[in-house]
């Protein structure tokens, strides 16, 4: 049975950043939610810590496993990392959240070793735009889109994240490039995390209008429970997801995540850093696994919506 907070949610997710170094520069990165590490170099997990970690959270009822940088496929471990999770008992799903540019060479390995799922972020498919939020090269990341789609991943999911004045008007030829590749339109509204009020001001835009848009061309609307209840839209020959920000009040209210930042801390809420929980300074001084069990329930413990309004 897995662990219920004090809101009556059950805790079922675990995401990991892998590493914070990433090689893009795209300006909306929330990072995890992360603050800047002052060390250097900054503290990371060994894929040994990380495996240990993870086999801890399955004991405890966490049944999926997402993977998450900064960009994940840095880790010139991450071979040994999805063969060591998904070997875990009990463990229902690894995926992995990537900006898809590395990922070419390596996917059928990386499917050959466990992974299951994969979200790549493409914002875009104008190369000029691309580049010019990312600094990336758009043909590296079709190509990881190609190689994952061939490798037999199920899903693939395209992460667009929509940007006012920059490819708001995109959306519709987004979906028309996964329906030809294959894969799912996830569409992000910007999050207001790691970035700057005028930023945020300046590009964020609601996907309200692209949701009633979605509503009257779906053959099906299906109701993600324990995804914050988002709603997935079912067109002719292609699904789209879409995402609303973290802090409105279904979000929070359907949350069954807890995060392990890529220093090795346990992060109850994106939107928050002052309720972590440092289990990898445990884990070295020789903590065993009942104890860092406890730790994760001390972490599950501090769980509560960002947006307290969503439990009245």
């Amino acid at each position: 049975m897995p662990l219920i907070d004090r809101f009556g949610r059950p805790l079922l997710n675990l995401r990991i950043a892998l590493t914070r170094p990433c090689n893009l520069h795209c300006s909306y990165c929330h990072g995890e939610g992360e603050e800047r590490s002052t060390q250097n170099p900054p503290t990371e997990m060994t894929a040994e810590e990380i495996i240990r970690i993870v086999r801890v959270a399955v004991a405890l009822g966490i049944s999926k496993v997402k993977l998450t940088g900064g960009e994940p496929l840095l880790r010139k471990d991450i071979i040994q990392i999805v063969r060591g999770i998904s070997g875990i008992h009990g463990l229902d799903e690894v995926s992995m959240t990537t900006n898809g540019t590395l990922l070419a060479p390596i996917a059928r390995e990386l499917r050959a070793s466990g992974l299951r799922r994969i979200n790549i972020s493409l914002p875009t498919i104008d190369g000029e735009t691309y580049c010019k939020l990312t600094g990336g090269n758009l043909k590296d990341v079709l190509m990881g889109v190609e190689a994952a789609v061939d490798a037999g991943f199920n899903p693939v999911k395209l992460n667009m994240l929509v940007l006012k004045g920059v490819n708001e008007a995109q959306v519709d030829e987004m979906i028309d490039f996964a329906r030809e590749v294959g894969a799912i339109l996830q569409l992000i509204e910007l999050e207001p995390i790691n970035i700057s009020g005028d930023y945020y001001a300046k590009h964020h835009k609601p996907l309200n209008e692209y949701e009633e848009k979605l509503k009257r061309k779906a053959i099906k609307i299906e109701t993600r429970k324990y995804m914050q209840n988002r709603r997935v839209y079912h067109l002719s020959d292609v699904m789209v997801e879409v995402v609303h920000p973290i802090e409105n009040t279904e979000f929070c209210m359907y949350c069954t995540r807890i995060r392990v930042t890529s220093d090795g801390k346990l992060k109850p809420c994106l939107m928050r850093n002052d309720n972590t929980v440092d289990i990898l300074t445990h884990l070295r001084k020789g903590a065993n696994d009942m104890e860092l069990m406890e730790l994760f329930k001390i972490a599950n413990d501090r769980r509560e919506p960002y947006n307290l309004r969503s439990i009245e």
